[in-house]
């Protein structure tokens, strides 16, 4: 049984990420700092796996604590690296932050397995390397100056594991997200930002629930169908099962190049307001919200082109819209009934 490794493993994709590792039957040891995440997220991974998860507690800025935690576990076959700050607003206000935790961090890990002699990487990489690209986007589409220093993290990111499959054995895939939304169908893992949302959905439900008073929707005067921003909404376990087939695309040795780039998203886009009546339609609830100015750094509209996931890998998504309207929505209800029994 191949040993996993996965950064950020209590986060919101890395956690699904475990539960359908083990699913799919690998062994998991999973990493994180808590830094945009809870503790207790180690224990719902396990009422949904049944299965214990190999779990420590390891930043990843640290390069003592990786390397000694890397060399203990020298049997890993392989690595899915989450750990990063991803905030696009936030990182504009910090750029170091993310510069040091999201391109350091990546630094760091990769010294710990050369030294290790640890070979296949899927990186958690983001859509937001194409900028205001034209859509449907497919890996081939230039990438321009980064928009934010999160999004240059990436691209940085990206290079950096290029070149090191150079210059080794290394051997890389990175999946490009679009918007990832929805939640796990027990309800029992989910996206908890903490502090104030910076993505739609968790601003959506925290308000439908009374968490939020009002949604500020950010400009409806865009050059779309209804004056809203397009994203492509992918529901996170979706994502989290090609995150397996990147795995299984590694260690069958199918690669064709050391360094393999895949976009993982819908193929289709949906507006704001279009998210904002899919939540009203499958759940019943209205949603208090208004019309605000443009926010900075936004992207008018972006959709994926899927093709190369489904050839290559055998990935394509499985739940639509509507499911991750409702997953979202039950996730958010679980957590609501969770803290008023805690009080």
């Amino acid at each position: 049984m191949s040993k996993i490794l996965v950064t950020g493993g209590t986060g919101y994709i890395g956690s699904h990420t475990v539960v359908e590792l083990h699913n799919a039957g690998f062994e998991v040891i999973a990493i994180d700092n808590f830094d945009n995440s809870y503790p207790d997220v180690i224990e719902n991974i396990e009422k949904i796996s049944s299965k214990k998860l190999n779990f420590e507690n390891v930043d990843i800025r640290d390069k003592a604590a990786l390397k000694a935690f890397i060399a203990k576990h020298n049997d890993i076959t392989a690595v899915i690296h989450f750990a990063a700050n991803k905030a696009v607003g936030e990182s504009v206000q910090f750029p170091l932050k993310y510069y040091e935790n999201n391109v350091g961090g990546t630094v760091n890990l990769l010294q710990a397995l050369q030294e290790n002699n640890i070979n296949n990487i899927v990186f958690s990489s983001s859509c937001t390397v194409y900028g205001e690209a034209t859509p449907p986007v497919d890996e081939n589409a230039p990438i321009p100056v980064a928009q934010s220093p999160y999004g240059n993290t990436k691209q940085i990111c990206e290079e950096v594991l290029m070149d090191q499959t150079k210059a080794s054995d290394l051997k890389v895939v990175a999946l490009r997200y679009f918007n990832p939304v929805g939640a796990h169908d027990s309800a029992l893992i989910g996206e908890l930002p903490i502090g104030v949302p910076n993505n739609l959905v968790p601003f959506i439900t925290q308000t439908a629930i009374g968490k939020r008073e009002v949604l500020t929707v950010f400009g409806d005067d865009y050059p779309t169908p209804d004056g809203t921003c397009i994203r492509d909404y992918i529901h996170v376990v979706d994502i989290a099962l090609a995150h397996v087939a990147a795995i299984n695309y590694l260690l069958n040795k199918k690669y064709t190049e050391a360094f393999s780039v895949f976009n993982l998203g819908t193929g289709n886009g949906n507006s704001v307001l279009e998210v904002i009546q899919s939540f009203e339609k499958e759940t019943g609830v209205k949603l208090n919200y208004k019309i605000g100015p443009r926010r900075t750094g936004d992207v008018v509209q972006v959709y994926a082109s899927c093709e190369k996931a489904l050839n290559v890998l055998g990935w394509k998504t499985e739940r639509d819209l509507a499911n991750c309207m409702t997953t979202a929505w039950a996730w958010e209800k679980a957590l609501a009934a969770k803290n008023s029994s805690s009080n």
